[in-house]
């Protein structure tokens, strides 16, 4: 959790001290908004810098990096979620993949998108504008890559969909890779808490966070129904789980307070249901004859195929995905892996991914060569037509799930709650 807050942190430190950026080309950012892009310092490549070109477009910032030997190829980079701010930022690649990718010849991009909250389409856009865009400042490239993370997963799973053929592969990370279903685990997280406790407290009221909250967490102290429940939910008996549910608890719980608009990426809940979830375990408490059914709110958003700020994932993907997910995350739970693999074996297309399961439990904690493994094998994927191998996502039970392709050299953050491979 101190490094949740310190990431927090971080992003408002960023907002306070850097310069807007300045619009080219006559745009600028929508009404209301602010863009911070501060000047990008080039990497060196082989002892030269390379290009870096910055600036504005479609009302999203920019970065455009070019290595001097460009091998024709573009990495665009999807950034998560930014909270409600009006200050966007841009994102050089994490997870050393900055420099990997201009030392192997590629070029990379990222755009801010057009607006915070959870705005999904935005990211779709932008991001597919800027490839274009790409072309115009650069030179059309020959293949596109896509990699992110979080609600970049969102927007990575959305994109392959939306321009089928225009991608050549994809590396979401810790991605929100079930669409809706993210919030209906949350709005889920919430409903079996109050149940279990006899507090109910929805739709939530004003209070909730400050008042409600502390009620039912003093209620809950020893339940074991509740951790069994939201492991089920996160996706299944998995190592750590029990670490897992003490280090994310509290945070999950002031997660959801009233909602601080109307439209969908401000008030994702409005899509939510648990109309069709069944519990497990059902006892002492039998919660799926007593919790509160809740019908989504916006059905029309919830059921309609359109690019919308939340837009719904077919499972349809046009190109190779390799997609990396911590066991132990409850932000984003590995829950999105399972319901993704899911809606591709419907779609006829687990052919195109591939899923693997690190032993993590913060959010989209990765190490380098964890990273750095995925998109070689991806590449390679993508090149020579060999799909490399995964995990499978639907059996996590063993004490060893997640050792396969977790980095054994990687140390701190929350890797030591795991027993060793």
């Amino acid at each position: 959790m101190r490094r949740l807050l310190s990431v927090a942190l971080s992003f408002f430190l960023v907002f306070a001290v850097a310069s807007p950026a300045v619009a080219t080309g006559g745009d600028k950012p929508l009404p209301g908004y602010t863009i911070v892009n501060p000047p990008l310092a080039p990497a060196q490549v082989g002892g030269k810098p390379t290009r870096v070109i910055q600036g504005v477009h479609s009302h999203a910032g920019y970065i455009i990096e070019v290595p001097p030997r460009w091998n024709g190829r573009l990495a665009l980079w999807a950034h998560g979620y930014r909270g409600e701010g009006k200050a966007l930022t841009v994102d050089a690649p994490p997870y050393g993949l900055r420099q990997r990718w201009l030392d192997e010849g590629y070029a990379w991009a990222a755009s801010s998108y057009y607006s915070n909250s959870y705005d999904v389409r935005a990211g779709v856009t932008t991001t597919r504008e800027l490839a274009t865009l790409f072309g115009q400042k650069v030179q059309r490239p020959k293949k596109v890559f896509l990699a992110g993370v979080s609600m970049g997963g969102h927007v990575i799973a959305r994109s392959l969909e939306q321009y089928p053929g225009f991608y050549a592969g994809a590396l979401p990370m810790c991605g929100v890779m079930g669409d809706h279903e993210l919030f209906d685990y949350f709005l889920n997280y919430h409903l079996v808490a109050q149940t279990l406790t006899g507090i109910r407290a929805y739709p939530l009221p004003p209070d909730y966070a400050t008042v409600v909250v502390p009620r039912i967490q003093q209620a809950l102290a020893g339940n074991g129904q509740f951790p069994a429940v939201v492991t089920t939910l996160s996706g299944g008996a998995r190592p750590g789980a029990g670490a897992a549910f003490a280090y994310w608890q509290n945070f999950l719980f002031n997660l959801v307070a009233t909602p601080p608009g109307d439209t969908l990426a401000s008030n994702p809940l409005q899509l939510a249901t648990n109309l069709t979830t069944r519990y497990r375990p059902n006892s002492p408490v039998d919660v799926n004859k007593t919790v509160q059914r809740v019908r989504p709110a916006n059905p029309v958003a919830r059921h309609t195929p359109a690019l919308t700020q939340i837009p719904a994932v077919q499972g349809r993907p046009s190109a190779p995905v390799v997609s990396l997910h911590g066991i132990g995350d409850l932000f984003v739970p590995f829950s999105m892996e399972q319901d993704y693999r899911d809606d591709v074996a419907r779609s006829g297309r687990t052919h195109l991914l591939v899923q693997r399961a690190i032993r993590t439990i913060d959010h989209c904690e990765f190490s380098p060569a964890e990273v750095g493994n995925a998109w070689r094998d991806l590449t390679a994927w993508v090149d020579r037509g060999t799909r490399p191998s995964g995990d499978d996502v639907r059996r996590t039970d063993d004490p060893r799930y997640g050792c396969r392709f977790s980095d054994r050299n990687a140390t701190g953050g929350t890797r030591n709650l795991f027993a060793a491979c």
